[in-house]
């Protein structure tokens, strides 16, 4: 049987192991299908988030299907096969995790069209090793040419991010702008190009 001391050391050793809980970080699940489906909304910080990416290629997207250039590749009906060179960040900001996001969702949305074949770029990244071409080199029409062709691809999507980094009275904002093009291999010639923008702030 236990004494009274330690009955008491047991309750007090609890309840400290009760409170330590009650204190330590919680993790949540966020996102459709959850509690928390706002989860992603509020913006955290002034790099680019999953929502900023989500709008950009949507709305770069939006624009290149209305284009005269993208309704004739839908009536022709060859979808053609085309590939996405890295885009270049041209920001101050370090977001190489947001940067191969951007490259995975606009590889994404154009294989969702149905328009287009899309080059995995995982397969493109191989033979740019291949062919001792620089990973992740800013776009050159020459080595464009050349890897489109070993390729097979008609079309290559390139561009690049850039921001513009204001500060004022506590405030900092960055005005993004995704400019991408679509340039025909062949000829050199740029089919279609579109900016879109996105703004983020945060006050200290």
């Amino acid at each position: 049987m236990l004494s009274a001391s330690r009955r008491t050391l047991r309750v007090v050793l609890l309840a400290g192991v009760i409170f330590a809980l009650g204190c330590a970080p919680q993790a949540m699940r966020g996102g459709e299908g959850t509690d928390n489906p706002d989860m992603d909304a509020p913006a955290l910080s002034v790099k680019l988030d999953r929502e900023d990416i989500n709008y950009l290629v949507a709305d770069y997207l939006k624009h290149l299907e209305a284009s005269r250039f993208w309704i004739g590749v839908v009536e022709k009906k060859d979808r053609p096969l085309v590939a996405i060179w890295p885009i270049t960040n041209e920001t101050t900001q370090h977001i190489d995790d947001q940067m191969a996001t951007l490259l995975s969702s606009i590889e994404t949305a154009l294989v969702n069209t149905g328009d287009v074949r899309v080059v995995d770029r995982a397969r493109q990244d191989a033979l740019v090793r291949e062919v001792g071409m620089q990973q992740g080199a800013a776009y050159n029409p020459a080595s464009a040419q050349r890897l489109g062709k070993q390729l097979g691809v008609e079309y290559f999507f390139t561009g690049k991010i850039s921001g513009v980094d204001e500060k004022l009275s506590g405030l900092r904002r960055i005005q993004y702008s995704l400019f991408l093009q679509v340039v025909e291999i062949e000829t050199g010639i740029i089919e279609f190009q579109n900016e879109v923008t996105r703004s983020k702030a945060v006050k200290k």
